[in-house]
C-alpha cells in the first residue's frame, strides 16, 4: 500500500505546534480593509488554532 501524500493545500495555511494544535491565520483581512476598524484590523492580524473537532478531521491530511 502507498504512502498517504500530505495535502498540501492544508501545509500551506497550518503550522502545527509542539502540543499538537494547528494554528492558523484568521480570516477577512484580504482586502477591503478601508471598511474596517483599526481596531477589528489589529485583531485579525493575530493567530488562532484550529478547533478540537476540526483537529480530528483535518489531522489525517497532514503526514508529516
Amino acid at each position: 500500500m502507498p504512502k498517504m501524500k500530505t495535502k498540501s493545500a492544508l501545509a500551506k495555511r497550518v503550522k502545527k505546534n509542539g502540543a499538537g494544535k494547528l494554528k492558523r491565520a484568521k480570516a477577512y483581512r484580504s482586502h477591503l480593509a478601508q471598511n474596517k476598524s483599526t481596531k477589528q484590523k489589529r485583531h485579525l492580524k493575530k493567530g488562532t488554532f484550529i478547533s478540537d473537532s476540526d483537529l480530528k478531521r483535518l489531522d489525517g491530511l497532514l503526514q508529516n
